[in-house]
């Protein structure tokens, strides 16, 4: 039995942990305090880590077109909506029975919720697997015509191009082009480190990750995923990125490290903690929106937020794991897939 990557799931650990605590610091009111803003500072590539890491392990995107495509709508897609839905009810059910009409909850449900965003009322970081299941569309059809791969090296710049115009194709599509390039570089990266040897593999990453830290304070600019967002010049935002998770990655792949229990079992187990969190979240503040109490500026919430979010998700994962239209574990038909 081949040996698990331990350093892929100590970063997809990382990742998962930095964005269940982003959403709970959001709903906390935290979101502007000096410490958190410091957290953002050097983790907002996250999120793009987990395109990179798709793109790292994919062995090929090639094949009968309609088989891949069912097979990845089936994992992807089907958890997409079920969970979807999952977070849906909980957040009408309140907004309808429970609260008043004149609650912020209540108040920001609009009909163009349904087609301008990919994310669901209840459960809103269900956008990032619409998004990834476009982007392995995506690069699926581009690997079809031979040469046309290498287009995705524009592809960036079309995600900021459409972020200066506003944002304007419909389900939060904006963000694919620069998740597809992620996905392309993740592939190319493993390319490249396959003919180096370790010294080698250590001493470039390591310059990555030192250049990474001097852009990231000198020249600082910042991508978020989720709203594709460009805070910042452009190519210190693509330098920024390339250099993290490339340094990063092949600096931790090169030494060989061991397994940190906790973070690889959440790195391991992802699917679940990413998928669960935020309707459990959007539970605990709508029982506490109804009892007329925010959670704004309340360490008491912030705490017991992270004891039970983090908590119940590690009791769900055999759980949820053992059901594929929750967790998109069916197996596997397609030869040669990750």
């Amino acid at each position: 039995m081949r040996e698990r990557n331990h350093a892929f799931d100590f970063l997809c650990g990382i990742c998962i942990i930095r964005m269940m605590m982003l959403h709970i610091t959001g709903a906390c009111g935290f979101q502007t305090e000096g410490w958190w803003k410091e957290i953002m500072w050097w983790t907002y590539f996250f999120m793009s880590f987990f395109f990179f890491k798709a793109g790292y392990f994919n062995k090929t995107v090639s094949g009968k077109s309609w088989e891949y495509c069912k097979d990845k709508f089936k994992r992807l897609m089907i958890p997409y909506f079920v969970w979807g839905v999952i977070g849906n009810a909980i957040y009408f059910f309140f907004a309808w029975f429970i609260l008043d009409e004149k609650n912020a909850m209540v108040k920001e449900i609009s009909w163009e919720h349904i087609w301008n965003t990919s994310s669901f009322y209840g459960n809103i970081p269900c956008w990032f697997l619409f998004s990834f299941f476009v982007a392995y569309i995506g690069m699926h059809f581009l690997q079809k015509v031979r040469g046309l791969r290498w287009v995705v090296l524009v592809f960036p710049l079309v995600s900021y191009g459409l972020y200066k115009m506003g944002n304007p194709l419909w389900l939060s599509l904006n963000n694919v082009f620069f998740g597809i390039f992620l996905f392309f570089l993740g592939r190319v990266w493993k390319w490249i480190l396959n003919r180096l040897n370790q010294p080698l593999r250590i001493g470039i990453s390591l310059v990555f990750v030192a250049m990474f830290v001097y852009m990231n304070i000198e020249h600082h600019g910042e991508y978020s995923m989720s709203d594709n967002r460009w805070d910042g010049n452009v190519w210190n935002i693509l330098a920024c990125t390339f250099c993290s998770l490339c340094g990063i990655s092949g600096l931790l792949l090169s030494v060989k490290m061991p397994r940190v229990p906790l973070v690889n079992y959440i790195g391991q187990h992802s699917m679940v903690f990413f998928v669960a969190h935020a309707p459990m979240l959007t539970f605990y503040k709508m029982v506490r929106s109804a009892n007329v109490h925010t959670l704004k500026n309340h360490w008491d919430d912030y705490v017991l937020l992270i004891v039970i979010l983090f908590g119940v998700c590690i009791l769900l994962v055999p759980y949820v794991e053992k059901v594929a239209w929750l967790s998109g574990r069916f197996p596997k038909k397609i030869k040669n897939e990750e």
